[in-house]
């Protein structure tokens, strides 16, 4: 069984045992968590798409640990002027660990 989740404005394909990395939730290491904006479940073939979300299904999960991502370096330059600026980013993420989905 899975289920098409909506987390922190993203969509995931959650399945129970699978872990997922997310945009930096709310919550300490362990904590569990729940998310109900479930847009489509699927149980061996019969399929259920909601309008807008699914009544009555949620998945559950915990959280593994925060972290961040690999480095993105941002590098502009125009030629012949001289101008050159590099800048970097690294995003927030958390690991969650599907525990169920009902």
């Amino acid at each position: 069984m899975y289920a098409i989740v909506e987390i922190a404005g993203q969509q995931f394909k959650a399945e129970a045992g699978k872990k997922l990395y997310v945009h930096r939730l709310e919550g300490n290491q362990g904590d569990a968590v729940s998310f109900e904006r479930v847009l489509l479940t699927d149980d061996n073939g019969s399929v259920e798409v909601g309008a807008p979300t699914v009544a009555g299904v949620k998945v559950n999960a915990k959280i593994v640990a925060h972290l961040k991502g690999d480095k993105v370096e941002i590098f502009k330059k125009k030629r012949r002027k001289g101008y050159k600026k590099l800048n970097g980013h690294r995003q927030s993420l958390t690991q969650i660990a599907i525990e169920s989905i009902g």
